[in-house]
């Protein structure tokens, strides 16, 4: 069983930054990926970013070279830095786990998933 809780959401202006955690608690020992999704109202939800137990991350092309995913292994801590943040990026982000691995691009690999944290991006 795995726990996963976000936060840091919030209100930002187009261009500015914001910082995602998710605090991961349970068993999450042995191969696993952990990654951030997110979700507009009336749009389908997008993997945005995930990192491997090996340290090895993914990121979608929407994302790619603005956002950046990492993990506090001592702490059991993922983050979602998120720069030069668009209005497009308005969105639920929540963090997700997959015990034994998965697909940025299958959220059914996903068997636990948070519950969810709101980042506005206006004009």
């Amino acid at each position: 069983q795995v726990q996963l809780v976000e936060s840091g959401g919030g209100s930002v202006q187009s261009g500015g930054s914001l910082t995602l955690s998710c605090e991961v608690s349970g068993n999450t020992y042995g191969k696993y990926t952990l990654a951030w999704f997110r979700q507009a109202p009336g749009e389908k939800r997008e993997g945005v970013a995930s990192i491997e137990s090996d340290g090895s991350t993914l990121y979608a092309d929407s994302v790619k070279g603005r956002f950046t995913i990492s993990e506090d292994t001592s702490k059991n801590i993922l983050y979602l830095q998120m720069n030069s943040l668009k209005p497009e990026d308005t969105a639920m982000y929540r963090c997700a786990a997959a015990p034994y691995g998965g697909s940025l691009f299958h959220a059914g690999d996903f068997r636990y998933w948070g519950q969810g944290t709101q980042v506005t991006v206006s004009s």
